[in-house]
């Protein structure tokens, strides 16, 4: 049985980044806390734990020290409360959702009725429909729009994470319902790279894993791509979930993984996957 990596998996330049700078708070010591999960992947935030490094679900919950504000960012108000609160602040918001954040103020600035695909509880879109001024519509397909839109004059962002496709059905349904539209393409490119190796690599391979937390939207939509176009498909956070059943009678395994998901949990996997070999011959 052989193992396939898919060309684009893993960790990517927003999820390094933010586990950088909060690693290094550990480092600088005293009290550092992140503003919920640092990112949608549990052994990753639990490792942070063990190195110091506590969760708070909100700014009231930290009393002193460091407060890093998580990858997915936040509602600009709650760096002012922080800053009030008299907090160091470090901002780990990937800068792929601060440019999406940044599209939507400026849209709602000028007057368009913004348009957010995504999740609406996600907390990056949250944070997005906080700059945009909490007005935004908030839609996952085109059938969540609106039977009448709030304005002939409509802007569209993206959480970083969706898959190309739910965005073009979305503009696609726009076109014919107003004067104006501008449409932002906020999705990130290593999502894009990810979704579109993913999607290549499933139709090719008896067998396709992805590794990574169940709470993470990128993973999620990677093993639906992979779900799309092959029936043995598997969504994993660690080694210990594997099943040799899963592996019967396949020659060739393919491995891809989210953008929150490090390479040692990926490592973990595939030395998992090819020990198996001698189970399933």
């Amino acid at each position: 049985m052989r193992v396939v990596v898919a060309q684009h998996a893993g960790i990517c330049y927003g999820v390094e980044r933010a586990l950088k700078l909060a690693g290094e708070a550990a480092d600088a010591g005293g009290p550092v806390h992140t503003l919920g999960p640092l990112i949608h992947n549990p052994q990753a935030v639990q490792a942070l734990r063990d190195r110091g490094v506590e969760v708070a679900d909100s700014v009231d919950q930290v009393v002193d020290g460091t407060l890093v504000i998580r990858s997915h960012g936040v509602d600009p108000a709650v760096i002012v409360q922080a800053d009030a609160a008299g907090l160091a602040v470090i901002d780990a918001t990937c800068p792929f959702v601060s440019t999406a954040q940044r599209h939507a103020a400026d849209l709602a600035r000028e007057g368009y009725a913004v348009v957010i695909v995504g999740e609406a509880e996600h907390p990056e879109v949250e944070g997005i429909l906080a700059h945009a001024g909490g007005s935004a519509l908030i839609v996952q397909r085109a059938v969540d729009l609106p039977a009448r839109l709030p304005s002939k004059r409509v802007g569209v962002v993206v959480q970083t994470t969706q898959s190309p496709s739910r965005l073009e059905e979305v503009v696609a349904a726009l076109l014919g319902s107003v004067n104006e539209l501008r449409v932002f393409n906020t999705i990130c490119s290593a999502t894009a790279k990810r979704q579109k190796a993913a999607d290549e690599l499933a139709r090719t391979v008896d067998v396709m894993v992805v590794v990574g937390g169940r709470n993470s939207g990128n993973t999620t939509r990677l093993a639906e791509i992979c779900r799309a176009v092959n029936e043995r498909v598997y969504h994993v956070e660690t080694a210990d979930e594997l099943d040799p059943a899963w592996f019967a009678d396949a020659e060739v395994v393919g491995v891809t993984a989210g953008a929150s998901t490090p390479d040692e949990q990926i490592a973990g996997v595939i030395a998992a996957i090819e020990a198996l070999n001698d189970d399933v011959r």
